[in-house]
């Protein structure tokens, strides 16, 4: 019973920390893309 406990737990964390990852990928993505259009309207 504990075993089970421990091994939702630890899909639990990696499955957050999958999404972790996503989610600031994406905002790295969108402050690129931010930069980029304000490159093309200074040029």
């Amino acid at each position: 019973m504990i075993r089970n406990a421990l091994t939702a737990a630890a899909l639990a964390a990696l499955a957050l920390t999958a999404t972790a990852c996503n989610t600031v990928d994406g905002i790295g993505d969108d402050i690129k893309s931010v930069g980029q259009a304000g490159k093309r309207a200074i040029d």
